[in-house]
């Protein structure tokens, strides 16, 4: 399976674990860092998640995914936070951001910049407006390699 395909699968494997103890599944992704695969769950709840949450979920879906056994070679499972500088990626991330200070990197720059911190003003499904240095910046999604929260 291709690095999407195993994301997808794993989404669908997690969400009713997720859903069934009330949990926010934030974000899935399979990533190689040196020569190890990980597949990597974030997951929140209200008041946050701590690790006896993780463990549950983690046990869970190591359960299912060993069952069904559909991930070629080895990968390290990880079933975490997103931390105070989670990641903006689905719509409700930046519905939720909106008037919070963002870090920025771009793939080119915009305006000179290509890594910056800014006030998320408004999203679209193609933009993102920032308030940086009192001037509002329409910045095309597409353009973003990286938007999460800024640590204040």
């Amino acid at each position: 399976m291709k690095k999407n395909e195993i994301e997808d699968y794993c989404t669908k494997l997690v969400t009713p674990i997720i859903e069934k103890n009330s949990f926010e599944l934030v974000d899935v992704e399979y990533v190689k860092e040196g020569a190890d695969y990980y597949l990597r769950v974030y997951a929140d709840k209200e008041g946050g998640i701590n690790i006896d949450d993780c463990v549950l979920i983690s046990r869970a879906l190591e359960k299912k995914l060993d069952e069904e056994d559909k991930i070629d070679g080895a990968y390290i499972l990880e079933v975490s936070s997103p931390g105070l500088t989670r990641p903006l990626k689905k719509d409700k991330d930046f519905k939720r951001s909106i008037g919070k200070k963002v870090d920025i990197k771009l793939y080119n720059k915009v305006n000179g910049l290509k890594q910056f911190t800014a006030e998320l003003k408004a999203y679209s499904e193609q933009d993102i407006t920032v308030l940086l240095n009192d001037e509002e910046m329409l910045i095309n999604r597409k353009d973003i390699s990286m938007i999460r929260l800024a640590f204040e």
